[in-house]
């Protein structure tokens, strides 16, 4: 269940005395704080599949690395988890703090869509908006039930829609040379 604190702008200081467990994530976009549980095994083994095939591309190339559910400190104000981020060696070790999280765009992101209409507009909205703003170079929306991947290139300062996959269609990317998947393989039967 995802839930919007309304009337309140929300800081990653504010963080700090929400209570922990491992079924809650918390995320702040543009002040607002969003609560979501931890999400549905298929959807895990989404995020599972696109890691695999980033991390094996990764592997083979050297150019980077695949991280699954990092911490994106953009702000104050701007506090996120996605799914999956590839970022590359270079930019990794300028972005990357002591705790580990990134405080900065990493290059491709990657959300899968959790079922329900204020999941998929802060998927398909709001964190499109600030990872567009935040200078993330590519973000596919991955959605789950549908089959369905939408891939957003940086184009004159901000992501557009380039393509929607569908069933055989294989996805690359510019920022990953040799990089071709058949989206079939993200969807588990």
């Amino acid at each position: 269940m995802n839930q919007a604190v309304e009337g309140v702008r929300w800081t990653i200081h504010d963080l700090e005395v929400l209570p922990e467990n491992e079924w809650t994530r918390y995320e702040i976009i543009n002040g607002e704080l969003f609560v979501t549980r931890t999400p549905h095994r298929r959807h895990q083994q989404v995020c599972v599949k696109i890691a695999r095939q980033l991390d094996v591309w990764s592997d083979s190339s050297g150019l980077g690395e695949t991280i699954v559910a990092p911490g994106v400190l953009f702000s104050q104000a701007d506090s996120v988890i996605p799914d999956v981020v590839w970022v590359s060696r270079e930019r990794l070790a300028q972005i990357e703090d002591e705790a580990g999280h990134l405080t900065a765009a990493p290059e491709l992101v990657v959300e899968v869509l959790s079922p329900g209409k204020q999941n998929e507009l802060r998927d398909k909205e709001a964190k499109l908006k600030l990872y567009s703003v935040q200078g993330v170079r590519e973000y596919w929306i991955v959605d789950r039930l549908t089959k369905k991947i939408e891939v957003y290139r940086r184009e004159k300062a901000q992501l557009v829609l380039v393509a929607t996959l569908l069933g055989d269609d294989e996805i690359t990317s510019p920022l990953l040379p040799g990089f071709c998947c058949s989206i079939n393989y993200f969807f588990p039967e």
